[in-house]
């Protein structure tokens, strides 16, 4: 019997994720958030695009071109027709941050920092470019002119190219210029005032130099955005080739995948674009005009420009994360766990702290073994990495699970992965076909003839540059069942097992989902017998279809579930006789609202976990998770206020309405800016 699924309070993943990004843009526009921060917002609006493209739009490609018909369980479309709704919405997106573009380099304008056209450079200028075109770039450009002996080239993954409308006799051509990735992407002009030109207009300015044996018609930057989601080939791992060269292998492929966006910075003639079409194989409604560079990563760069005067008007205060919490001064880590559980909050909390404890643990003559598992660690240097390398230099067990599937992160992980093999550490792989993305970290002691346990579960990544931007929970723990899981856990993924039961800690795939399901029946069937019920959730994304129907059932049953979803949230709250119960906020602020949390019920018959799972299908049916259980009443009471604080947010939150668009919350609220409010409580 085919389950009936109801669309009424349900929207497309990729469409809510589109909205969530424009969540983004508005940060950039909103003109209380320092310009240099506004900047950021920017680019990261577009670097958050790209990877969109690359990744979910290259999935929806892959399927399109699939036989089978197959539609998504929110909105009941099809890849196809998913496509053509994400390409009118960007189109829409492009216009916005055309105009907030504009106005955004106004503000640098009278800020002191200019961006410059080739055609508007004084004579000074003109000089000191044109010497560095001739001596730093020329020697570096390979132009192509299109033709019988010359084929259409690969065009790498967003790389820049200046396309080029040629006319030779009575035919038109195309030439190519690929903008050299290995010099800076911006020239500071000469003078007191900061002033640029990026490098690709140069390289534009210059087209007719370049080929100067034909008559230049129409220029244009372009960048291309091909598929980047790798799956692994199975068959050729279940041969035996190793799993490190394997992900290098899949790496290498990356760049060369199917185009799934191409846009275009200039003018083109009729010829050109379709030329580019047939090549690169796409669409019309593929490509987008963009009034903007198309790169803006060049954005970030300026804070190095900025005076100590325009650092403290144009940029967020600087903080320093905490290194105080609730351990006494002169009281070690592990001395305190032992007897008392405890939370750090980053990033107003110091992820040195945990370094403070891995580091103890290293030198502690009782700690035996160190298990972790490592999914983005970053490419700094990682003193994680070097502690755990000296701990199994002095003869303990260090065992890490290393996943090395982390998007856009693997190339780092294989080279860490190395290095602690190199060390004498036991490196594994998790499991094939599920990513490893539970948070958990074990030390095991012997005091006293009697095994010790201190488990650490988050919900971000060991990773120390996140852990200053994100926020996100950290508990530490001495509870045995919890310690005892975390063994179990580690063999398990040792042994390929998917399907181990654990006392205390909800897992994926195998229970999380049921177990979550069963929560919140659980809530459902108090509200059905009168009682005072209540579901309070906070995650990155809202997308699996089993969990949104329990959710909307609870609500008809009466239970008032309120939602803290940063990202992508499939369920359309306040649906008459639907999701009536059901109210969603959004926090786009300083700092990324990266924690996972789960609340059901209220007063002291709360049950709270942290995770580092999404209620997403590809984390609680395709990822190896964790959902921890919250003991200790002082840290659940702390969690669930935190909670409380976040929704009383009027500054940085949205109101998710029943159309499944966001709304800012009234003027007539008092500002509350719950992060602002964090900062103070913690650095102050």
């Amino acid at each position: 019997m085919i389950k009936k699924i109801n669309p009424v309070y349900t929207q497309n993943r990729e469409l809510s994720w589109l909205k969530f990004n424009e969540r983004v843009l508005e940060e950039a526009e909103d003109e209380t958030v320092p310009l240099y921060e506004r900047l950021k917002f920017l680019a990261i609006f577009n670097s958050n695009l790209d990877e969109f493209y690359m990744i979910r739009v290259g999935s929806l490609y892959d399927l399109s071109l699939e036989n089978t018909l197959k539609f998504d369980n929110k909105s009941f479309l099809t890849p196809s027709q998913q496509l053509e709704k994400i390409f009118a919405a960007t189109k829409v997106l492009y216009k916005k941050r055309a105009v907030l573009s504009a106005k955004l380099e106004r503000a640098c304008n009278a800020a002191g920092i200019q961006r410059k056209k080739s055609g508007r450079l004084g004579k000074t200028e003109q000089s000191f470019v044109k010497d560095y075109f001739q001596t730093q770039i020329f020697p570096l450009l390979s132009p192509l002119v299109i033709n019988v002996r010359h084929p259409f080239p690969h065009l790498i993954n967003k790389a820049l190219y200046i396309a080029v409308s040629l006319k030779e006799k009575k035919n038109n051509i195309l030439g190519i210029i690929p903008i050299p990735q290995n010099l800076p992407k911006l020239l500071y002009l000469p003078g007191r005032k900061t002033k640029y030109i990026l490098l690709e207009d140069i390289v534009l300015h210059y087209a007719e130099k370049i080929f100067n044996l034909y008559d230049v018609e129409k220029k244009a930057i372009i960048s291309v955005t091909r598929n980047a989601d790798i799956s692994l080939d199975d068959e050729e791992f279940e041969l035996g080739e190793d799993y490190l060269q394997h992900m290098r292998k899949s790496l290498k492929k990356r760049g060369k995948l199917a185009a799934v966006r191409m846009e275009i910075n200039g003018e083109t003639s009729p010829s050109m674009l379709n030329y580019l079409i047939e090549h690169l194989n796409i669409k019309k409604e593929q490509i987008f005009f963009c009034r903007t560079p198309i790169n803006l990563s060049y954005l970030l760069s300026f804070a190095e420009k900025l005076t100590v005067e325009q650092k403290a008007l144009f940029m967020y205060p600087p903080f320093t994360s905490s290194n105080k919490c609730s351990i006494p001064q002169n009281t070690g880590m592990i001395e305190y766990i032992r007897h008392k559980d405890l939370l750090l909050n980053y990033p107003y909390q110091s992820f040195d702290l945990f370094l403070k404890l891995i580091k103890e643990a290293v030198y502690d003559d009782s700690v035996f073994a160190i298990k972790i598992t490592i999914y983005r660690i970053g490419k700094r240097k990682a003193k994680l990495i070097q502690l755990l390398a000296i701990a199994a230099e002095l003869g303990k067990e260090v065992t890490v699970l290393m996943e090395l599937r982390a998007r856009f992160d693997e190339a780092n992980n294989i080279s860490w992965a190395e290095m602690l093999q190199d060390a004498g550490c036991k490196v594994i792989y998790g499991i094939e076909g599920y990513k490893v993305h539970a948070k958990i970290c074990l030390i095991m002691r012997r005091e006293n003839s009697k095994i010790e346990y201190i488990t650490q579960i988050g919900t971000g990544n060991y990773n120390a540059q996140t852990a200053s931007l994100y926020t996100d929970l950290a508990l530490f723990t001495t509870s045995d069942d919890i310690g005892l899981d975390a063994v179990q856990f580690f063999q398990n993924m040792g042994t390929d097992n998917l399907h181990g039961n654990y006392n205390s800690l909800l897992s994926a795939p195998n229970s999380l989902k049921p177990d979550l399901i069963r929560l919140i029946h659980e809530e459902r069937d108090r509200a059905i017998n009168g009682q005072i019920s209540h579901i309070l959730l906070k995650m990155n994304s809202l997308t699996d279809r089993e969990l949104i129907d329990a959710l909307a059932e609870a609500s008809q049953a009466g239970v008032k579930i309120k939602m803290i979803i940063r990202g992508i949230c499939c369920i359309k709250p306040g649906i008459k006789d639907k999701t009536d119960n059901i109210k969603v906020i959004n926090i786009v602020g300083r700092f990324l609202e990266h924690s996972r949390i789960f609340c059901f019920g209220s007063g002291e018959n709360t049950k709270i976990y942290i995770s580092s799972a999404d209620w997403m299908t590809r984390n609680t049916e395709h990822r190896v998770e964790i959902a921890c259980p919250i003991y200790d009443a002082d840290l659940k009471e702390t969690i669930y206020q935190s909670m409380l604080i976040m929704w009383r947010d009027t500054v940085k939150a949205r109101k998710l309405n029943a159309d499944g668009n966001y709304e800012k919350l009234s003027a007539k609220l008092p500002r509350f800016d719950s992060q602002t409010f964090f900062l103070k409580q913690y650095t102050e």
